[in-house]
């Protein structure tokens, strides 16, 4: 009987003991194909030779070392590669153990930076609904899916949300994706001129929406806005692509396809290809002089941050990423991936959308693709296929609430950027399955 308190305490977890490239293996020998890379951290696959001696190598000559009291090797080159290609402006580097820490981290910088330049009064924070930026109380408060929020609402500090930039359900009749683009755009505006601009600190947003939508690109131009309106009021924007950054879009930074630079940029997952715990929150050197130049540190810490060991292997990471071109593997297979899945669910019944970039990629599932009605969400179509799924030997990521934080389901794929063709065909086979399996059973 285990002594672990699981996620779902009532389920009897298979004992993972073995991985192989796309796929994982458990204690009967049962081989998983892994379509998600967990939550879209697996960029490498499993069993990466190169990676795993990197972080022998590290272990065997220095597995930790506090940076109260130093700094390491592996930290300082992982932050030279990171920095060497990051967005215009973006000139520093805080390591932490991973999303939900660099989240944290990422909004107490904003507001001491407002501290330090004598701008208390900038206390508000304005997110997007349908967000998800981690589990911490923190990343909660800026974080806009309602289910996830409502049971610690008492404890989240007060933030305000706007919408998100989502045109399948959002876009109106008649509407042109640029004139939608500035619409949504607009609200944050809205938001700042209502709060009173002198008090806004950041607006934060993932530049790919992962988890509570399935893989949501805003339409052309919606970013350029936005960053047009953070610079008029002085607010900070702070971008988080720890699920679509690394690469998993096809370009190492998401906010690249947007043509944009943040003032805070959050990386995570696909940052260490999960072979150790690590994140990043990135920074530009505006942010940085005030710190350096005001009180010389920032109050805050925790104790893996800079881990020497992880920054080994998130560098052998990022230095695979590069030496194997596999920039232009996500963008060759994600282009066969996306043509695969408007094969087999193009005209399904069920499916109303198929999105994304690169091998980040999502179905949203309706009851009525001419109304685009979600299915009920006692029906629970996304964990009926998540089960069936995975008993198939297929692990992908479906999730619940993408209209409106309780009705509304899809699938979010994130495979390996090593997935061969043939490869991707066994996720789209066992995901149509799956599919079609949850209907009919939700319906039998």
């Amino acid at each position: 009987m285990s002594r672990i308190f699981q996620r779902q305490i009532k389920a009897k977890m298979p004992v993972a003991v073995a991985g192989d490239g796309v796929y994982l293996i458990d204690s009967d020998g049962k081989r998983y194909l892994d379509a998600s890379g967990g939550a879209a951290v697996s960029c490498l696959g499993h069993g990466d030779r190169e990676v795993i001696d990197a972080i022998k190598k590290q272990a065997d000559s220095m597995a930790f070392a506090h940076t109260g009291f130093f700094t390491s090797g592996p930290a300082e080159d992982l932050a030279e590669a990171l920095i060497a290609d990051a967005p215009d402006g973006i000139e520093w580097v805080y390591f932490v153990s991973g999303g939900s820490e660099a989240i944290e981290t990422a909004l107490k910088m904003a507001r001491q930076y407002f501290t330090i330049i004598n701008q208390p009064q900038r206390q508000h924070i304005i997110g997007r609904w349908q967000s998800y930026h981690g589990n911490t109380l923190g990343a909660l408060s800026v974080g806009g899916h309602h289910k996830r929020r409502m049971p610690y609402q008492p404890l989240l500090i007060d933030t305000h949300h706007i919408s998100p930039c989502f045109a399948y359900r959002g876009k109106q009749d008649g509407e042109s994706n640029a004139d939608y683009g500035l619409r949504v755009a607009g609200e944050l505006e809205d938001k700042i001129i209502e709060l009173g601009p002198e008090t806004v600190c950041a607006f934060i947003a993932e530049t790919v929406v992962g988890a509570t939508l399935g893989a949501v690109s805003a339409v052309e131009g919606y970013f350029k806005r936005i960053r047009e309106i953070c610079d008029k009021y002085g607010v900070l924007l702070i971008l988080d692509e720890v699920m679509s950054g690394m690469g998993r879009t096809g370009s190492l930074y998401a906010c690249e396809q947007e043509g944009i630079s943040p003032d805070l940029i959050v990386m995570a997952k696909g940052l260490g290809a999960g072979y150790q715990p690590i994140g990043a929150t990135m920074v530009s050197d505006q942010l940085f002089q005030a710190f350096r130049d005001g009180p010389g540190f920032f109050q805050h810490g925790h104790t893996y941050m800079g881990h020497a060991t992880a920054c080994a292997a998130a560098l052998a990471v990022q230095n695979a990423i590069k030496s194997r071109n596999l920039l232009d593997a996500v963008k060759i297979q994600g282009d066969f991936l996306n043509k695969s899945l408007i094969e087999r669910f193009g005209n399904h019944h069920h499916v109303g959308d198929i999105r994304g970039r690169g091998l980040f990629r999502g179905l949203e599932l309706v009851k009525d693709r001419s109304t685009k009605e979600p299915f009920n969400p006692v029906l629970k179509i996304h964990a009926r296929i998540k089960a069936l799924a995975f008993a198939d030997g297929l692990v992908c990521y479906p999730d619940g609430g993408c209209v409106d934080g309780e009705k509304g389901d899809h699938v979010l794929l994130a495979p390996p950027f090593i997935i061969s063709e043939s490869e991707i065909g066994e996720v789209v086979d066992k995901l149509g399955r799956a599919i079609d399996g949850a209907l009919a059973e939700a319906f039998a």
